[in-house]
């Protein structure tokens, strides 16, 4: 450009402000300023790009609509200053600097985020709003750069996007393939900690520097299909994007199993060349790619009518980032309305910085501050329309609202939609607008696309990552133990180098599963002392090992920095005290009842009796005779029934009503001190006194602990136990002998371990000691793997299926004793049964002996007044007032005496007396009626 071109801009805008200028002393000094008749805006992109090339028509149609429409800028026309940045972070700086020179107002553009953090230095120099449709660098911070505006969205939200397809699919590890730029790493990195919020990650990051060749390309897909996570994700430029695929096919990285998730570039890719070419389609069969969601709205669909109409138009169609170059300059042009209407004036001054320098030398001497900058940046932030990519409107954060995404598949002849991604609801087969006017939902359960053809192919979702293939079998550490073998121990005989019930549950895991897992065992201690379990859980997380097979608890601290599979067996801490056989005792036969039992039983007895008596004494002559035979026979047939082996039968119905009750309480007295008695003189007693881990913690008794076993730590800092009274063992024998010896004697008072140790250690001793209380803690073991391994999933669901099969009981048959002792010892006092436990059968008895007495003597009495008739009145005698009482004791006796009578005599006066009373009435009717004829 020669030196008139430059300077050609700078007169004609010397020349339109002397013409504003003659028109303000025209018009009243107290209207508002006149607007320009032309207003300089600047646009900066690679004209020879996938993005530039369709945002560079999409500019120029807006600016000449926002020209054509009468009701925006009236009186005002837009400037277009166009300039190349050639891809170049250096170019790009001298041409927004050349732009500067224009004293543009707006600047639209870059489409580069490298570019876009040098550019923004400049803009923010001379207080120049930067607008860029194509700069999606999370880290472009309005921080750091005030006056630089993203009129798309961020990475960020399109990483979290990708982050929630992966975890839709149940994927815990990504291959990240990139640009080595900054909009490639810095997306990377804000999809790292996307993912590292869901616990996954990115588990191998393979950079591509700018303009890679196929060899480049190559080399980098070589390492990465050497690792063991299959699913990619590729952030890379749309103008060179399309080879990795293409390599990839070559290296048959495009087959089943393989996940391929590209980013926003493939889709501006195709979207510019569609119809999808038939060689592309075939490239890319399988593939998820994200593109910016843009509503369907009329003013799109007229522009993209028009798009072939428009000048120096080099694409068959526009991407989402043309129609965002085309809403950058419908913002421009608002907020310079707005800004013109509220008295804005646009006026530059020179910068007081550059006036230090010798500007004539340097070439800057053009260069001005855009003194409206501020107030039309703090403008452009409170517009608010619908534009082609739909709500133009900027957050807090100057980030524009409601991001979302398409997420295509391509297959067959090109791209098809699945549904969509939006920070608002999630995974949707709904568009964005449509659920934007419901509440936001982002449950697993509303998460939902539509089915998907993977590369080769298939409907079958892959697993998302295999065995690598650089040779490196899985690296196994195993607990090399000196005691209880029985679970893993080192075995020279053996192809595989150890043996055990841990060992042969994992390799028969590993056979049900759908691939191979090659692996080699690495055992860890010396032989001498139990390794510590910690340690080897620490050196799996870091990376030293990938798994630990053995019997290894999973804890609390430890799933923290592991994963653990399926427990394949169950634990627990146990208390294990030494015991001795009970001593024969002579007063043995009276501990399975309580005093208070035994007291309630007699009197039970005693009454029973009695009420039998009273029932059955006037109507059975085995319980008659003389007071002295009458009492013998309550007591003997009292306690007889103890044995049912009473003599006398019960004839009344209320008698045999209350001995039927009674017998059966008889009967569930003896049963329970049966088996009360049984278990007293067969159980052993403790001889250290401990009932528990209660009553160890209390107590001053030295603790075995199993030497590497987390009981160690959980004992002194869940327990809070003095680690002066704890022991580490090693072996069963150490076990037994300081069990023997007992604390006093330099041994223990009890031990506490894990309960398969110790149903083993039991088993060896033939039970001559016992677990005491019940487990305190409930846990399992467990393969421990790195975290997020797929392997500790897909073996606990073999782990299950074993399970199921009957084999894992049969691989604990094979290696475990099968002798049971008795998991409890029992303590004699517990076991004495009480009242409490008897009360119910007690009240059942004496509430029928009641009601059989209530009934019993209601019969006595009705006899008693027909025997005493009511008209008959006694002899009165004049007696002294003090005589009235033998009276009653007369009439008391002739009541106990009328209660002794047998039941037949008392029928039989009964009979006698009705009968004697019948012809006195038979005399006093015929006396009535000889008096009646004599009258």
């Amino acid at each position: 450009m020669g030196v008139l071109g430059e300077r050609f801009p700078s007169v004609l805008m010397i020349w339109l402000w002397v013409f504003a200028g003659f028109a303000l002393l025209d018009g009243n000094s107290s209207s508002p300023a006149a607007r320009p008749p032309v207003v300089n805006i600047g646009s900066l992109f690679t004209y020879n790009s996938v993005i530039g090339g369709s945002a560079g028509p999409a500019i120029r149609a807006a600016v000449d609509d926002v020209n054509a429409d009468p009701a925006i800028l009236a009186g005002t026309k837009l400037n277009l200053v166009q300039h190349d940045s050639n891809c170049s972070g250096f170019l790009g700086t001298v041409e927004a600097l050349q732009l500067m020179e224009h004293d543009i107002v707006v600047l639209v553009g870059p489409q580069s985020s490298g570019i876009a953090h040098v550019v923004s230095h400049v803009v923010n120099e001379f207080h120049v709003p930067l607008l860029s449709f194509g700069a999606t660098d999370p880290t472009l911070s309005s921080l750091q750069f005030p006056y630089f505006l993203r009129t798309t969205h961020s990475d960020y939200y399109q990483m979290n996007a990708v982050v929630d397809l992966v975890m839709y699919y149940g994927w815990r590890e990504v291959i990240a393939i990139f640009v080595d730029d900054d909009y490639g790493r810095n997306g990377i990195s804000a999809l790292g900690d996307s993912l590292a919020q869901k616990r996954a990650k990115i588990s191998y990051k393979a950079p591509l520097s700018p303009g890679s060749d196929a060899s480049a390309i190559k080399d980098v897909l070589l390492t990465v299909n050497l690792m063991e996570s299959r699913v990619y994700v590729v952030h890379v430029n749309p103008d060179s994007g399309l080879q990795i695929f293409s390599v990839a096919k070559d290296l048959q990285m495009m087959a089943s199993g393989y996940v391929w998730i590209a980013t926003d570039w493939l889709a501006s890719k195709l979207d510019v060349s569609e119809p999808i070419s038939a060689e592309n389609a075939n490239l890319l069969q399988g593939v998820l790619a994200l593109r910016h969601h843009t509503p369907d709205t009329d003013r799109k669909k007229r522009l993209l009518s028009q798009w072939n109409r428009l000048s120096s138009v080099n694409t068959s169609y526009p991407n989402s980032y043309a129609l965002y170059a085309y809403d950058s300059i419908w913002l421009a042009a608002r907020a310079l309305d707005i800004f013109l209407n509220e008295g804005g004036n646009i006026s530059f001054s020179d910068d007081a910085k550059l006036r230090a320098m010798n500007r004539t030398t340097s070439g800057l001497s053009s260069l001005h501050i855009f003194d409206g900058g501020p107030k039309l940046l703090q403008t452009i932030l409170a517009v608010n329309f619908t534009g082609l990519s739909g709500l133009i409107q900027f957050d807090s954060n100057r980030n524009l609202v409601q991001p979302a995404v398409d997420i295509m598949n391509i297959g067959g002849t090109g791209p098809h939609s699945i549904g969509y991604w939006s920070n608002y609801s999630g995974l949707s087969v709904i568009a964005p607008e449509i659920l934007y006017q419901k509440p936001p939902n982002k449950s697993i359960s509303s998460q939902q696309l539509h089915s998907v053809i993977w590369p080769g192919e298939t409907a079958d979702k892959p697993r998302g990552w295999v065995f690598p293939n650089n040779g490196k079998p899985l690296r196994i550490v195993v607990p090399n133990r000196i005691s209880y073998k029985e679970f893993v121990s080192a075995e020279s005989n053996s192809p595989l180098g150890v043996k055990g019930f841990c060992i042969d549950v994992f390799e028969e895991a590993l056979k049900l599963l759908p691939y191979p897992v090659p692996h080699t065992y690495i055992l860890n201690g010396d032989g001498k002392s139990e390794p510590e379990y910690s340690d080897l859980v620490y050196e799996v997380a870091k990376d030293i090992f990938d798994a630990v097979v053995g019997d290894v608890t999973i804890t609390t601290n430890r799933t923290t920095i592991v994963d653990f599979t399926q427990p394949f067996i169950e634990s627990g801490l146990v208390v294990v005290a030494p015991g001795k056989q009970r001593s024969t005792n002579p007063w043995a036969f009276m501990k399975p009842f309580t005093l208070q039992m035994w007291c309630v039983t007699g009197a039970f007895f005693l009454f029973v009796g009695a009420v039998v008596w009273i029932l059955e004494h006037r109507i059975n002559h085995e319980f008659r005779g003389s007071p002295r035979q009458q009492i013998m026979t309550i007591f003997w047939f009292s306690f007889s029934t103890m044995f049912f082996s009473h003599r006398e039968n019960t004839t009344g119905m209320l008698g045999r009503m209350v001995l039927i009750v009674w017998l059966f309480v008889v009967l569930i007295i003896n049963s329970s001190y049966t088996a009360s008695l049984t278990s007293i003189l067969t159980v052993q007693q403790l001889t250290s006194g401990v009932a528990g881990i209660d009553s160890l913690i209390v107590s001053t008794e030295r603790i075995g602990v199993q030497d590497g076993s987390f009981a160690w730590n959980y004992l002194i800092n869940e327990l809070n136990i003095a680690q002066s009274r704890l022991v580490k063992l090693k072996t069963s024998e150490e076990y037994q002998n300081a069990l023997d010896r007992g604390s006093r004697g330099g041994g223990v008072g009890a031990i506490v371990d894990e309960l398969p140790y110790i149903e083993l250690f039991l088993s060896s001793t033939n039970c001559q000691y016992k677990t005491v209380g019940q487990e305190f803690t409930r846990s399992g073991w467990g393969f421990a793997f790195q975290r997020d391994s797929p392997l500790a999933v897909d073996l606990s669901t073999t782990i299950l299926q074993l399970s199921e099969r009957g084999d894992l009981q049969r691989i604990h048959d094979k290696w475990l004793s099968q002798s049971q002792c008795s998991s409890q010892v029992n303590v004699v006092d517990k076991n004495r049964l009480s009242l409490n436990s008897f009360w119910g059968l007690f009240l059942i008895c004496g509430v029928t002996s009641f009601i059989a007495l209530l009934c019993f003597f209601w019969k006595v009495f009705s006899q008693f007044r027909r025997f005493t008739p009511e008209n008959e009145e006694p002899e009165i005698e004049i007696q002294p007032a003090s005589s009235t009482r033998p009276n009653r004791s007369t009439s008391f006796k002739h009541l106990i005496e009328f209660v002794d009578k047998k039941e037949a005599e008392i029928k039989h006066m009964l009979r006698r007396k009705s009968n004697d009373e019948r012809p006195q009435a038979t005399d006093g009717q015929r006396s009535d009626g000889n008096s009646s004829s004599a009258a």
